[in-house]
């Protein structure tokens, strides 16, 4: 492919000039940036080299078609069907990759998840959210980190995620959004069917090569004594920190350390994290995703539903994807919700997220 979602020769040519910087007689004088360039080395050559390989597995396979039309041995088609099916899945894989090709879409990202309407049967959805994202985080091992955990009776009120691989913010980008839980509440003695919803935002890892200017007299902070099980476990230090960014009100905090100088850290990587999207979007008039963030965390704002009882279902309302395994979903298997948004972003074919379906 050229000049579309996959540039062949334009990728081929900033790997030469990459590979020509490495050269230098000095490149390694300068240890940070040299790591830098290595890095976007690596990244450039993962693009390219498993297509090369896909295409020699695909000139195999059809030496192989060959081979099993002249001899007329029946054994080299089950062998065949393994191969191409195996071919099939590695060219969808790298088809999804090659949508993500903006600035951060490599990188890790901040999930944070706020329970809504609903009580304390959201806050048990929003545990349920984010043991989802956690078991789909497991599945494609990557590392995670708590970073601000605001816990209720019934399970979270708020909670904010570290997610650490390749590709992570570019995959649960589209996951932004509130989501609707439909199911008969364990909380009920009635045994009523409730519905509930928690809201999922997204925000990217900067690394040192995006830069985000926080001006001093623009920030509020707060240290406070974060929360504990009792006993030794309690903080008897103001360790948690809480940044106010005055001019745009965005908050974030973080105690998931003992030192206030570690949890003062990550609490700026977030702050940056959401400061370069919500620029991002000033600058590009398109405030869906921070305008998001704004909506009520109720009905009418869902971008997906959850469906327990009468019957299960996970459905996608911009989509128009569903599954009807809802325990396969909630137990991480969300790679198939991640893919179709993708391809419908590049289509052009998302709807809005708000429509009222019969449910």
């Amino acid at each position: 492919m050229s000049g579309g979602v996959f540039d062949h020769d334009a990728i081929d040519r900033k790997i030469k000039e990459t590979e020509k910087l490495t050269e230098a007689p000095d490149f390694w004088n300068d240890s940070e940036n040299a790591q830098k360039v290595m890095n976007d080395l690596k990244y450039l050559k993962g693009r390219v080299e498993p297509w090369r390989l896909l295409m020699a597995k695909t000139d195999d396979l059809f030496a192989l078609y060959d081979l099993a039309l002249e001899s007329g041995d029946e054994d080299l088609e089950d062998e065949l069907k393994h191969d191409l099916d195996s071919a099939l899945k590695k060219f969808q894989e790298q088809s999804i990759l090659n949508l993500l090709s903006g600035e951060v879409d490599k990188s890790g990202c901040f999930l944070t998840i706020h329970s809504g309407a609903g009580g304390t049967e959201a806050c048990d959805w929003a545990y349920m959210l984010s043991r989802m994202y956690i078991r789909w985080a497991e599945r494609n091992g990557f590392k995670m980190e708590t970073v601000d955990l605001q816990e209720d009776e019934g399970g979270i009120k708020s909670t904010t995620i570290q997610i650490t691989g390749d590709y992570v913010y570019g995959k649960l980008k589209g996951e932004a959004g509130v989501h609707r839980l439909i199911r008969i509440s364990p909380f009920d003695s009635n045994a009523r069917r409730h519905t509930s919803f928690s809201s999922v935002f997204i925000f990217p890892v900067l690394d040192d090569t995006i830069k985000v200017d926080i001006r001093p007299e623009d920030l509020r902070v707060d240290t406070y004594r974060s929360g504990g099980k009792g006993g030794q476990h309690v903080n008897k230090t103001d360790s948690a920190v809480r940044f106010t960014h005055l001019p745009t009100g965005i908050v974030v905090q973080c105690d998931s350390e003992r030192s206030q100088l570690m949890n003062r850290a990550t609490a700026m990587s977030i702050l940056k994290a959401k400061l370069y999207q919500y620029y991002k979007e000033q600058k590009e008039k398109e405030n869906a995703k921070f305008g998001a963030e704004k909506k009520d965390i109720s009905w009418g704002n869902q971008i997906r539903t959850y469906v327990f009882q009468p019957y299960t279902m996970v459905k996608d309302h911009r989509t128009k994807y569903e599954v009807h395994n809802i325990q396969s979903v909630m137990d991480g298997d969300i790679d198939q919700f991640i893919d179709s948004y993708l391809q419908a972003q590049w289509n052009g074919s998302l709807s809005s997220g708000d429509d009222e379906d019969d449910m």
